[in-house]
């Protein structure tokens, strides 16, 4: 019962990052800031918004899970060498697309730490 929910937990919120980033027009800009190759920027919602629905639904147990855990392993990546800048050179996070336009922070890993949690429930 956990894991179900978690999974769908975590589905609903790569949906809805996804789709909040396409419908941000400063996102793709906010994503070259956090220094994402540019030919990843037009794909990353996209791929959110698959990965999401496939949690969601359940379809392909338990890859989904093991491609939110990677995803959100490559975007932590990112957001640890954002954090090495110092603060006042630090970009948006845009994670969210302008519901989340704070700069990066200990929290964005935090969060993503807690998102990885909810992958790795869907596992178990």
């Amino acid at each position: 019962m956990i894991g179900t929910v978690a999974r769908i937990a975590l589905g609903v919120l790569f949906l809805a990052s996804g789709a909040l980033k396409l419908r941000d027009p400063s996102w793709p800009g906010a994503a070259r800031a956090m220094g994402a190759p540019r030919w990843t920027v037009p794909v990353i919602a996209p791929i959110e918004i698959v990965l999401g629905a496939g949690l969601a639904a359940g379809v392909a147990e338990p890859w989904p899970a093991w491609l939110a855990l990677a995803l959100l392993a490559a975007f932590s990546g990112a957001l640890a060498l954002v954090l090495r800048r110092p603060p006042e050179d630090r970009p948006a996070c845009a994670c969210f697309g302008r519901w989340s336009a704070k700069p990066v922070g200990a929290g964005s890993l935090l969060r993503n730490g807690a998102l990885a949690v909810l992958a790795v429930a869907t596992l178990v």
